[in-house]
C-alpha cells in the first residue's frame, strides 16, 4: 500500500491536482481509495462524483447513540457504519471525511476510527488524500502515516509560508514518509520559476515539478465541469501525469 497525501494552502491548486493524480493512476489500476480530507469537501466535485453520507456524519451519529446502544460492539457497529460511507466508483473508492466535529470529546470515536481506518486501507494498493493545510487527521493520527507527502505551493508568500509550516509540522509529527515533495503551481513566467525553485533550494524541498497557469481549468469551473475533464494533451495534464508515474514507479 502506498499513501500519496496532497496539502497546501486554499486556492493554490491541491485539490486540482489531487484529483488530476487520482485519474491516472486509476488508469493502471482500480484498487484506489481516495479520501476527501479537506472539511471543504471539494474532491468529488473535481473528480466529477457526488457522495451522500461522510465520516463526520457517522462520527456525530455515533457520539450520540453509543450510549444506547447496549450490548451491540461498538466497535463492529462503527465499522459496518464506515463501511457505508466508503462510495464505491468504477475505478476508485472515495471517503470523504467530512467537516470538524461539534463540541464534545471525541477522543474514544477518534481511537476506533483510526483502526478500522487502518484496517480498510490495507486493501489498496494506493491511498490518495486530499489534505487540509494543516494534516489535521495525521496530526490526531486518525490516518497514521504518509509514503509520499505532495505540498502544493504558488509564488504567493502566504503559500510558501503555509508550505514551510506543512514540512515543519510533518517532521514534528515523523511520520512514516519516504520523501516530502514541493509542486509549484501557477508557474508561468521565468521569475515565477525562480522564486519557486529559491524556496525549494532553501528550505530543502525536493522540488517534483511546475505546473503552469492554465485558463482551461478556470473555464471548466466557470462551466462547473470536473477538473478530470481538462484535456489529456494540456501541459498541466501532462505534468501531473509525470507526477504520477514518478509516485508510482511506472515510469521508470
Amino acid at each position: 500500500m502506498v499513501v500519496i497525501a496532497v496539502t497546501g494552502k486554499g486556492g493554490t491548486g491541491k485539490t486540482a491536482v489531487a484529483a488530476l493524480l487520482v485519474k491516472y493512476i486509476s488508469e493502471k489500476t482500480s484498487n484506489i481509495l481516495v479520501v476527501d480530507a479537506d472539511p471543504d469537501s471539494n474532491l468529488p466535485d473535481a473528480l466529477g462524483v457526488e457522495v451522500e453520507k461522510t465520516l463526520g456524519e457517522v462520527r456525530e451519529l455515533f457520539q450520540v447513540t453509543r450510549d444506547t446502544l447496549g450490548t451491540v460492539d461498538k466497535k463492529s457497529w462503527l465499522e459496518g457504519k464506515v463501511f457505508e460511507v466508503i462510495h464505491e466508483f468504477d475505478r476508485y473508492d472515495l471517503l470523504v471525511m467530512g467537516r470538524p466535529e461539534g463540541e464534545g470529546c471525541y477522543c474514544f470515536v477518534n481511537n476506533l476510527l483510526r483502526g478500522i481506518l487502518k484496517k480498510f486501507m490495507k486493501h489498496y494498493d494506493y491511498v490518495v488524500v486530499d489534505c487540509e493545510a494543516g494534516l489535521e487527521h495525521f496530526s490526531r493520527k486518525t490516518i497514521e502515516s504518509a509514503d509520499y507527502i505532495i505540498i502544493v505551493t504558488d509564488t504567493s508568500k502566504k503559500g510558501l509560508k503555509t508550505a514551510r509550516k506543512i514540512k515543519e509540522l510533518v517532521n514534528e509529527l515523523n511520520l512514516n514518509f519516504r520523501e516530502i515533495f514541493l509542486v509549484g503551481n501557477k508557474v508561468s513566467s521565468e521569475e515565477a520559476k525562480k522564486v519557486i525553485k529559491d524556496f525549494a533550494r532553501k528550505e530543502g524541498f525536493v522540488l517534483l515539478e511546475l505546473l503552469p497557469y492554465d485558463e482551461k481549468i478556470i473555464e471548466l469551473d466557470l462551466r462547473g465541469e470536473p477538473i478530470v475533464n481538462l484535456p489529456d494533451n494540456s501541459e498541466f495534464a501532462r505534468k501531473v501525469r509525470f507526477i504520477a508515474d514518478v509516485l508510482t514507479g511506472w515510469g521508470s
